[in-house]
């Protein structure tokens, strides 16, 4: 039986929600291992002279403990 556990993570990017989504995950690698999933709970952006200049995500990244 596999024990997970489940974080959550704000990120950005100026150029997609995907991308904000991968920074996400690049940032939490760096000290969580054993990533397995990542679960996109919100999406938000920032709008700048009528256009959306930053994206938004929180996201649920779920991990297994040893």
């Amino acid at each position: 039986m596999s024990v997970l556990k489940v974080i959550e993570v704000l990120a950005n990017s100026d150029k997609s929600w995907e991308d904000a989504a991968k920074n996400a995950v690049a940032h939490a690698s760096k000290s969580v291992k054993n990533i397995r999933s990542v679960y996109i709970n919100e999406q938000s952006a920032t709008v700048k002279d009528g256009k959306m200049d930053n994206y938004r995500v929180n996201v649920k990244i779920t991990f297994e403990v040893n």
